[in-house]
């Protein structure tokens, strides 16, 4: 881990210094600024400023900033062709870009031009920039790693092109009923997008189902031929992408799925109104949310279908470029690198080998060269029931060519795996791409390690286990395969636009190398003890807390004061996150004030933010529980306030840009071994939140970075969770021995919390005692009440903790974003910068 560390300050940001000392900014005054944005309401959406709307008012200003980041696009992309450049293309399922106008303006330079022409517009920045809806094509951590990578890649001169899919209504928008989650439409393009940039140009046609028949060529050899089948055709929106001062724009491609014929005139001749547009409403499915719910044969089906539409689009639209310029196949490894973001793009290795075989008719031997020689995986789960399968009859119905290859790729493999293990047969059935049982299955994170020449980890303590546990016979088998790049995120987005006033006094301090090289923050150190410095810091929390205050109180009804500690858990709702552990602390000091009004503790508001896939019940389950325990809490007033929740709705981007700089706690307490990273970890952790967590993911490096002294740790580790779960855990054990514990799970499924739906809540604890407590909460729940006691006592030390909060932010460095991608590019991409003169 420590090893990763040094690495990490070895990649040193050529490009980013570079553009540290030349401000390529565009450079706009406020009456041009001004004057762009009338000339656009009134001739590119034709309102006149009288009746404009805010929302006309905020299409005008990003038509004007694209306008203006157009240019350098133009230039970048030229130059990228000029030179016959090697690009990066990142295929990600999901990409969580939250709002875009602002963060584009900070990074041309022009957000204070902007704001100062608003102004002069008679209107309000904040109400116009708050018309744009987050943009729904991502749900987690994954997707906003890819955002953050996006930017850094822009902002570090790499030629990249991002891939995803034109979801039209995202995963879901989040309502509570009753305490429930309830899943809306994420309408996120009602009153369209003007970021987008439509190629119709560029379309690509996809074959869906058929079959495959055998045939001679004119030589005499056997080939196979995919046919029959329905076709989908991909339509590619363009997203411009401008690093910070804009030297480089890179751009996000994604695909909408629609139907290659609209309208079947004849059937609609013939009185079949509906079924005359059939064909279009079925192929557009493909593309109109994002992860449909895979508990039917329907769900699976449509998945499979979406995945595979994304990385063929993208493949042939990677291969066309090529084609451009080169003419050789042996030159493709040269020119492209593709990093896979996750299992989902699996699929990829099979339509590349089928291209290269059935379109270009290579060899086998050299088509197979050419996609170890291009792809790259990085793998973001440690959960093997998250590792994604299909199975073998659902694949052969909708790709029955791409099961041959897989096939053959199998059998080949496993020549490689007797060769090894002579004999050994059941390391074969282990390391097979194809899962013994009824049906069959497809291990597709298996095709990803076998095709890629570089397969990383997401955090030190991660890529140790994916070796150790997850892939251990394959790291053997490809000794160095196996690399970590621990993530980060874009310190531009998650400091410098979060939290202006944090940045502002940085600047101040330090002046503002720290944006594009994030090691600056350690020139704050020698300040953690100055008096006048912390005054600020913390003036500067408790501005952002009432920010928030204000947020809750207008999206929960809930108030709450800026003195309390705040403390923040904002994550995808999981088992192993463990919310649930979180709220049976909650309950325990609930309790605790019941039974004793006057105990002496700080107050806390604890927040939460999180969405639970439609389908995950118990997920749903904890939800409904955070929600109904917070609904009594804070109505109670025997606890005279002294605790608080507010579970707000709908968590995205935007909310966590409120949250993140007003936290002074960040919650990361999943069960050791189990998160493969985090990056809100990262984003608290810069803002000078605390953490409390375990010893998982990235907390292990934030740990070596801040110190002991400066974040509370707590529970088992990953060899103790493997030592107990291997000894036989037993939760009941726990609950029987801990009488706060064995109270607060027979409270919870009491009928106390939901008196019109009594025992509505016991799911939860059935999961925990009956249901084995798989992410052992109840043998880590001591622990953690116990390190909830040390923030309490701590942050009674308003000097002591103002003091954790600075080197929190000042040892956050290593964390950026810019970092991270230095290191791909070097290690797995083999990518140079490219400035654009």
């Amino acid at each position: 881990m420590k090893a990763q560390s040094k690495s990490a300050k070895g990649a040193k940001k050529p490009a980013a210094k570079a553009a540290a000392k030349n401000d390529f900014s565009i450079k706009v005054t406020t009456a041009e600024f001004k004057a762009c944005i009338l000339r656009h309401l009134e001739q590119s959406i034709a309102r006149d400023p009288q009746s404009a709307t805010n929302q006309a008012w905020w299409t005008a200003t990003v038509l004007s900033v694209r306008e203006l980041i157009l240019k350098r696009f133009i230039a970048t992309q030229s130059v990228h062709h000029d030179n016959n450049t090697r690009r990066v293309y990142y295929l990600s399922l999901e990409y969580l870009m939250g709002r875009l106008l602002s963060d584009t303006l900070d990074n041309c330079g022009l957000l204070d031009t902007a704001k100062a022409a608003i102004a002069e517009l008679g209107l309000d920045y904040d109400q116009i920039a708050n018309q744009e809806a987050d943009m729904g094509l991502g749900n987690g951590g994954l997707g906003r790693l890819a955002s953050c990578f996006l930017d850094s890649m822009a902002t570090l001169d790499y030629p990249s092109v991002g891939y995803g899919i034109h979801y039209e209504f995202g995963l879901f928008r989040q309502g509570f009923l009753n305490g429930r989650q309830v899943e809306y439409p994420d309408n996120w393009l009602r009153f369209g997008n003007p970021w987008k940039i439509l190629r119709p140009e560029h379309r690509v046609e996809v074959q869906i189902g058929g079959r495959v028949e055998t045939h001679f060529n004119d030589k005499g050899d056997l080939f196979s031929k995919w046919v029959g089948g329905h076709k989908i055709l991909g339509v590619p929106w363009d997203i411009p992408i401008p690093g910070y001062q804009v030297r480089t724009v890179n751009f996000l491609r994604l695909w909408e799925a629609k139907a290659t014929q609209e309208f079947d005139f004849q059937v609609f001749n013939r009185g079949g109104y509906i079924e005359a547009v059939h064909e279009k409403a079925v192929n557009e499915t493909v593309s109109k949310i994002l992860y449909p719910n895979d508990k039917t044969e329907s769900g699976k089906s449509l998945r499979l279908i979406q995945q595979y539409f994304f990385v063929c689009c993208s493949l042939h639209d990677i291969i066309r470029r090529f084609c451009k310029k080169n003419s050789d196949w042996k030159d493709f490894s040269k020119k492209v690198a593709i990093q896979l973001n996750d299992t989902h793009p699996s699929v990829a290795v099979a339509e590349l080998m089928r291209i290269l075989l059935d379109d270009e008719n290579l060899s086998w031997e050299k088509a197979w060269d050419i996609c170890t020689q291009v792809f790259a995986y990085t793998n973001h789960t440690l959960l093997p029931e998250a590792l994604e399968k299909w199975s073998v009859p659902l694949f052969e119905q909708i790709l029955p060519r791409h099961l041959q290859i897989i096939y053959e790729i199998n059998r080949r493999f496993l020549e490689t795996v007797e060769a090894r293990w002579p004999g050994d047969d059941q390391k074969k059935s282990t390391l097979s791409l194809i899962e013994e049982g009824r049906p069959k299955m497809i291990r597709m994170a298996y095709l990803a390690v076998i095709a890629s020449h570089s397969v990383n980890g997401v955090a030190a303590l991660h890529t140790e286990l994916l070796k150790s546990f997850l892939f251990h016979d394959f790291d053997e088998l490809y000794p160095g395969r196996f690399n970590n790049k621990t993530n980060g995120v874009t310190p531009r987005r998650w400091l410098k636009l979060c939290n202006p006033l944090l940045s502002e006094l940085l600047d101040e301090k330090i002046g503002t190398g720290w944006v594009t090289d994030l090691d600056e923050l350690k020139k704050i150190e020698p300040l953690a003890k100055d008096a006048a410095f912390q005054k600020r810091f913390m003036d500067i929390k408790r501005a952002n807390k009432q920010r928030l205050a204000v947020l809750i109180k207008n999206r929960c009804g809930i108030t709450v004061s800026p003195d309390a500690i705040f403390d923040c858990q904002i994550k995808r709702l999981h088992e192993y996150k463990r919310q649930h552990l979180n709220l049976l602390h909650i309950m325990a000091l609930y309790r605790r004030l019941l039974h004793n009004p006057n105990l002496d503790i700080v107050p806390r508001v604890f927040v939460f933010g999180a969405k639970a896939a439609p389908g995950y019940d118990l997920a749903k389950d904890i939800i409904h529980a955070i929600n109904a325990v917070g609904a009594k809490i804070n109505s109670d007033e025997r606890i005279q306030g002294k605790l608080k929740v507010a579970f707000i709705p709908n968590y995205g981007v935007t909310m966590a840009e409120t949250i993140i700089p007003a936290a002074d706690v960040s919650e990361q307490i999943s069960t050791a071994g189990k998160e493969a990273s985090g990056t809100g970890n990262m984003k608290f952790m810069m803002n000078g939140a605390v953490t409390i967590g375990t010893l998982d993911g990235a907390n292990v490096e934030i740990n070596e970075q801040v110190g002991k002294d400066n974040i509370f740790i707590f529970g088992l580790t990953v060899k103790e969770v493997e030592a107990l779960q291997k000894n036989g855990y037993n939760p009941w054990d726990y609950y029987n021995s801990n009488e706060e514990l064995k109270a607060v799970l027979d409270w919870l499924a009491s009928d106390f919390f939901t008196p019109e739906e009594p025992h509505s809540l016991e799911s939860v604890r059935r999961s925990l005692l009956e249901g084995g407590d798989p992410f052992l909460v109840c043998a880590d729940f001591a622990a953690y009440c116990q390190a909830q006691d040390a923030i309490d006592k701590a942050f009674r030390d308003s000097k002591k903790w103002a003091q954790m909060a600075i080197l929190n932010t000042a040892r956050s460095g290593l964390f950026s974003s810019d970092r991270t991608i230095h290191q791909y590019a070097k290690d797995i991409w083999h990518l140079d910068p490219l400035p654009i003169p």
